[in-house]
């Protein structure tokens, strides 16, 4: 079975996220059934997609890692027309 193929496991700090009026998806994931790294991928409401390079041990650290972008660059940063970005 390839990778494909597998199940995602999504961690409870998954979700929309609201912040200055921008609603984004939140998604932190690894392969169902490892102890992976954990991945991070933000989506905005038109269906783009922010990807970190970077794994993370725990899921609090990739939405750690998520909040540093807000923190830095707002909301506005996920939501940018000309498409998608890689942290």
């Amino acid at each position: 079975m390839s990778d494909q193929d597998r199940e995602l496991e999504f961690s409870p700090l998954s979700g929309r996220v609201t912040r200055d009026g921008i609603t984004v998806d939140v998604k932190i994931y690894r392969l169902a059934g490892t102890d992976d790294f954990w991945q991070l991928e933000v989506v905005d409401h038109l269906g783009g997609s922010t990807t970190w390079d970077a794994a993370y041990q725990c899921s609090q650290d990739a939405y750690g890692a998520f909040n540093e972008v807000v923190e830095e660059e707002g909301m506005a940063s996920f939501a940018a027309p000309w498409g998608s970005a890689i942290h």
